[in-house]
């Protein structure tokens, strides 16, 4: 039994201090808000974004920073990731040099373009940083669905004493080393949700989304590799499986979002429609500029920033990019 902290207590935060409670863990989770913790103490359930996935007392629910990671051996960091550097920086008073912090956000760093795992690292060098990855919707974590998933870290020896601890028979992990790998493609399936969406949106086919998963695919894997990661990660549960998961699902936010932006919805009607936080909207900005720092092909992301930010027609950037120069598949 490990002594685990999970700063955030959205969907994905929630789940996973309820799965790991469930299997021996002593478990505290950290809210920003009084009124959300105390809600979640009372009902014995986060009603807005988990609603019937009991939470049992013995989780702590807590809102101080110091509280909340003062004995924990292991620290899940599960926020937004336009918020990770800010609550990393609140944080970092606390933390102690053998602590372990596991990244489970899915994004990138507007600004910096940095991945999560680095800033992570920036706020808290004392302490190793792993990252969990995979096809894995808080929905049916949280409930006990068979679900399996990545643990990455250049540490092999880290990666497989957390593979230890957190797998059990609802939830298989595997371990891997190529960090850059798995958090681009965690944070870039996001962005081909958005359009897997946007095609369902606009009433398109089967066809249309598997090629976009497709090619979707061929992008993520180009940027990875032009930034370090390892081709074969991209075909494994924190590529290929994450995507497929978030491009299909009804449990996807982004997929929702897509839907209806193609329906014709401004991003302010569908952000507030989806009344949760929309990584690939986060993302994709992020990613376009990576893609031009390394020199990198990315239609459907250039496609994706053009509908979200320019205003674009969905319709328009489809015919686009069916109308581009043809080329061989690579």
């Amino acid at each position: 039994m490990k002594k685990i902290s999970v700063i955030g207590s959205g969907s994905w935060g929630t789940a996973l201090a309820v799965m790991l409670d469930k299997y021996g863990h002593d478990v505290t989770v950290w809210s920003w808000q009084e009124e959300e913790a105390r809600r979640i103490r009372e009902d014995g359930e986060h009603k807005e974004f988990l609603p019937g996935v009991p939470i049992r007392k013995e989780i702590k629910i807590v809102t101080s920073p110091e509280e909340a990671v003062r004995d924990a051996e292991i620290i899940i960091a599960a926020v937004p990731s336009k918020f990770v550097r800010v609550n990393m920086e609140k944080f970092a008073p606390y933390f102690k040099k053998e602590q372990i912090i596991v990244n489970v956000a899915k994004g990138l760093e507007d600004g910096s373009l940095k991945t999560l795992a680095e800033v992570i690292k920036e706020c808290a060098p004392e302490c190793d940083v792993a990252v969990l990855s995979g096809p894995s919707h808080a929905e049916e974590v949280g409930r006990g669905i068979p679900t399996a998933a990545v643990i990455a870290s250049e540490n092999e020896e880290l990666a497989k004493m957390i593979q230890h601890e957190f797998s059990n028979p609802v939830f298989r992990l595997y371990t891997n080393t190529d960090v850059i790998g798995v958090e681009i493609g965690a944070a870039m399936k996001n962005i081909i949700a958005l359009a897997a969406g946007m095609s369902d949106g606009l009433g398109y086919g089967d066809n249309t989304k598997a090629a976009l998963m497709t090619r979707g695919m061929a992008e993520i894997k180009r940027l990875g590799v032009a930034m370090g990661g390892q081709e074969n990660t991209f075909f494994g549960l924190s590529g290929i499986g994450d995507l497929i998961v978030t491009c299909t699902s009804m449990h996807s936010r982004n997929r929702r979002a897509g839907i209806l932006l193609g329906q014709g919805k401004s991003l302010d009607e569908t952000l507030k429609e989806v009344h949760m936080v929309v990584e690939g909207v986060n993302t994709a900005q992020a990613a376009l500029k990576l893609a031009k720092k390394h020199n990198v092909s990315m239609p459907i992301t250039e496609a994706i920033n053009g509908v979200l930010f320019d205003g674009k027609d969905p319709r328009k950037a489809v015919y686009d990019l069916m109308m581009r120069d043809k080329i061989s598949e690579a």
